[in-house]
């Protein structure tokens, strides 16, 4: 809290040191001490001389720095006004609008759009995506489709438009969390019947995260208990309000099995789109991204891609990654053989020799010279610098330095509980707090373990995932281990809230946090006289340490936390079992082992 004290009675005026010390409205002791070059010490002596107690996490007034400063021989003055916010960086756009950003203008002409359709499960993604692709493909070719390739064209009124075929939206953010910009436009699939679900709900916020417009297309809408009043009430309370509510989401009432308002939604899908006025250079060499790879035993490795700028032609020298090679084929999505392929055009391609990642970034080059020096100085990057055009997360210790630098910042939370009932009081205390210039905004908020499609949504929108009594899945920490993806569990609510508003003000200080570093599958239960169960016990993954701390799951429930008690190969104590290894585990303070139960080994360390 800012405080002000009266000013002294006038005394013998202070010799000046020369230094002018510029000041926000509200400062730390700490903070004033470091501008000042002093010990915070002798400004909590100054504040004493002038009747005011304070410790040195202590805030203090503009007013009131201005006469301790003066009595210390400096001058204060307010910080200057921040310059007008510039332009959006380059950086901050799609990829599709960098890869233009550059190029003349004349050149760049009109491209089909690109549509990711998500939604819930058992929504019918599959059976709109199916009924689409079989209502509206080139004449002559219904019914030839003889190859899938993860994305493909289909067209209205002779204008294509392209899907990508992808499976929900854990792919489609694990390509943003690459940085790769794909789609254009989200077809979010509700069911009229059912109404907005937990995936609905993950659905939009990783929309929102691509920054890319939203068409609900209300599914299912004949079957007889349908009540899309009750799913527009659904979509409104999560931010998205539709036209005949007053809003700006185009809501499109689609029976994918009746084949009804299948043409409606497509004519929409070009309508939104016509207004982004997307456009692209075809006469050039081609970019764009990864949508798939995999290897064929009869043709070898193929990959998909979608051509965002330029156009691909067979021959040409393709640059992906850290490989690079000619094209040898290429294939439309019907499985024709074809030559060439221009902007927003899926294709499949042979002539690679590794399978590429989903999301990774190709570009053609004029000459193989010239595509192995590329390739180099791709592989003398780290790991770590691969994912430059995505968001990077941030820790909650750096929030507060990160805000002392930019200014207003918002604090992007992840939040999964145990069980409804925690979420919400979380979610309402969470909402208290923050100001005008600290903001926070959760962008995912449900039950169940911390999985890795949370973690890719922080990856792609630079949050911060927090768990309350729940377990964070293998591959999810592997994955926010990589990525420097700061996961914080709790099992009180208020040290939760806390930690946050420690972080908004700048007081969090360091924290030890749990890193796994094995989990052994309990196979069968072993009774030791004098010692209890013992768990024959086979390391699935990591290693397994005596003495390390472990904690006992059950059906993804933690049963029991404490330590290795001890560990053996056979009849023989181990300091170390790896992977592929069976082991007997005993665990200090338990032995109600059963069959299935997953065994954890972690250590404590310095999370920053």
């Amino acid at each position: 809290m800012a405080v002000s004290i009266q000013k002294p009675k006038a005394k013998e005026a202070p010799v000046s040191n020369g230094k002018t010390v510029e000041v926000p409205q509200v400062i730390t002791v700490r903070d004033l001490a470091k501008l000042m070059s002093v010990s915070p010490i002798e400004i909590i002596k100054e504040l004493m001389n002038n009747g005011m107690m304070a410790n040195i996490n202590q805030q203090i007034d503009f007013d009131t720095v201005s006469i301790i400063g003066e009595g210390m021989g400096f001058e204060i003055v307010p910080i200057k006004a921040p310059e007008p916010e510039p332009v959006k960086e380059e950086k901050d756009l799609p990829l599709h609008r960098r890869l233009i950003a550059n190029e003349d203008p004349s050149k760049l002409k009109p491209r089909p759009p690109v549509v990711t359709v998500l939604g819930h499960v058992d929504h019918g993604k599959t059976t709109l995506l199916d009924a689409i692709r079989n209502t509206h493909v080139v004449k002559g070719e219904a019914g030839g489709i003889t190859q899938h390739i993860g994305a493909y064209q289909v067209f209205l009124d002779d204008r294509p438009i392209t899907f990508l075929d992808t499976p929900g939206h854990a792919a489609f953010t694990a390509m943003r969390a690459r940085g790769a910009q794909a789609t254009d436009l989200a077809i979010l699939v509700v069911a009229a019947d059912d109404g907005v679900m937990p995936q609905t709900r993950e659905a939009v916020e990783h929309a929102r995260a691509a920054q890319v417009p939203i068409i609900v297309a209300l599914n299912k809408i004949d079957k007889a208990n349908a009540n899309p009043d009750r799913v527009k009430q659904g979509l409104a309370d999560i931010g998205l309000v539709v036209e005949e509510w007053g809003g700006d989401v185009i809501c499109v009432p689609v029976s994918a099995k009746e084949n009804q308002g299948i043409g409606e939604l497509l004519e929409n899908i070009l309508l939104v789109t016509d207004v982004a006025n997307l456009k692209a250079n075809p006469n050039r060499l081609a970019q764009g991204v990864v949508i798939e790879g995999q290897v064929d035993k009869r043709s070898g490795v193929s990959a998909t891609l979608l051509v965002q700028n330029g156009t691909l032609n067979v021959g040409d020298i393709i640059v992906i990654g850290t490989q690079y090679s000619r094209i040898r084929a290429m294939f439309n999505d019907k499985g024709k053989r074809i030559k060439q392929a221009g902007p927003s055009m899926p294709v499949s391609i042979l002539g690679l020799s590794e399978v590429p990642e989903a999301g990774e970034f190709f570009e053609v080059v004029e000459s193989e010279r010239m595509a192995r020096t590329m390739v180099e100085e791709q592989r003398a990057k780290t790991t770590k610098g691969a994912q430059t055009t995505a968001a990077r997360p941030i820790s909650l210790e750096d929030f507060f330095n990160k805000t002392q630098e930019n200014g207003d910042q918002t604090l992007n939370l992840i939040l999964k509980a145990d069980v409804q009932g925690s979420v919400e009081p979380i979610v309402n205390s969470l909402k208290e707090l923050g100001d005008d210039k600290l903001k926070i905004k959760i962008l995912l908020e449900g039950t169940g373990n911390i999985s890795e499609s949370d973690v890719n949504l922080a990856i792609a929108s630079g949050a911060i995932v927090i768990g309350f009594n729940v377990s964070v899945d293998p591959g999810a920490q592997r994955t926010a281990e990589s990525a420097g993806v700061d996961i914080r569990q709790y099992d009180v609510i208020y040290k939760l809230i806390d930690d946050v508003d420690k972080a908004l003000k700048g007081l969090l200080e360091p924290v030890y946090g749990d890193k796994t570093i094995g989990r052994a599958e309990v196979r069968a239960v072993f009774k030791i006289p004098k010692r209890g169960n013992i768990a024959g016990s086979y390391v699935v993954e990591g290693h397994i340490t005596r003495n390390a701390l472990a904690r006992v799951l059950r059906q993804n429930k933690v049963l029991h936390e404490s330590k290795i008690s001890s560990l053996k190969r056979f009849t023989e104590d181990a300091r170390e079992v790896a992977t592929g290894f069976e082991c007997g585990i005993g665990v200090d303070g338990f032995d109600d082992f059963r069959e299935g139960d997953i065994i954890e080994a972690y250590v404590k360390e310095r999370i920053n």
